[in-house]
């Protein structure tokens, strides 16, 4: 099988062309490819697919074989990979995934794409639609006790599940202790991604993240969107004014509008590109278990 390796500042997944490849068991695949050590590495595996309602269409597994329902910096390798490998020669084009149609516009330099920005589509705030397990009608700022420690969240869905705290320090935080505290918490009935957030001005935020299903990541698209999403609903961004946000892999530029929905800006890169054997994938999905 073959796969290119590609990462949106760090957020780094194992790409398959399934207009020349299949792919049998794809949960247990993720598992198996993602592995650091005995595999390629990765956040996870993406499966570029056709699509009888866009232009293309995306499937993404976590490193522990879930399958996710939407991913921003997959979305913008996505729209680098179907360009830069002859698959359209569009510039804008539009991708589905398990959490609707998204809107890519591509930057090109050197005829290849640099930038991709993706309207992410309309920030869901009613915590039953989230989902969260609350009768609020919008869960902003509330205590949650994780750890023995209160914390203020605030809770986003960009088409999965976010749950975003503001503080500081978060450069020193143990996310590998607490980051599963918050993924599986009660509150949270299909697991959650946790952003922490520290405050830099009105237009710049620095972020970490731990991801469900893969852990803490060096970056995540709708986390960052979440993030800006949740940073208005508290009063320290404007919305319609960009918002730049440092993540351990680099930056993201996002707009949260006045209609609801979000814009994300960054860049996508190549890694390389490779072939696994049938063989290894087949010896190794015998001792897999994925969680759903």
């Amino acid at each position: 099988m073959k796969f290119s390796k590609m990462h949106g500042i760090g957020n780094d997944y194992i790409y398959v062309n399934c207009f020349e490849e299949t792919v049998s068991e794809p949960e247990k695949v993720s598992v198996v490819l993602s592995d650091r050590h005995k595999g390629v590495g990765g956040d996870g595996l993406v499966l570029i697919m056709p699509s009888d309602i866009a232009d293309f269409r995306m499937r993404i597994f976590n490193a522990d074989g879930s399958e996710a329902m939407m991913c921003g910096n997959a979305t913008r390798c996505i729209g680098k990979y179907v360009y830069d490998m002859g698959l359209t020669d569009k510039t804008d084009i539009t991708l589905e995934t398990n959490s609707g149609i998204k809107y890519l516009k591509l930057y090109l330099k050197n005829d290849k794409v640099e930038l991709v920005t993706v309207d992410m589509g309309k920030a869901i705030l009613v915590p039953k639609d989230i989902p969260v397990n609350s009768d609020l009608d919008r869960f902003v700022s509330q205590p949650v006790e994780v750890c023995g420690k209160t914390w203020d969240i605030t809770c986003v869905s960009m088409g999965n599940p976010h749950a975003v705290i503001f503080t500081e320090g978060i450069a020193e935080l143990d996310l590998e202790k607490i980051g599963p505290h918050f993924e599986n918490h009660d509150l949270f009935p299909n697991r959650v991604n946790t952003e922490f957030a520290e405050v830099i001005d009105d237009h710049t935020l620095n972020m970490r993240v731990w991801e469900r299903g893969s852990g803490e990541t060096f970056a995540c698209g709708t986390g960052t969107c979440a993030t800006v999403v949740a940073a208005v609903l508290n009063g320290i961004c404007k919305q319609d004014e960009e918002v730049l946000v440092h993540l351990r892999g680099g930056d993201l530029r996002i707009t949260y509008k006045s209609d609801g929905t979000v814009l994300m800006t960054g860049p996508a890169e190549y890694v390389f590109e490779g072939t696994v054997s049938d063989e290894f994938i087949n010896k190794a999905k015998e001792n897999v278990v994925c969680r759903s």
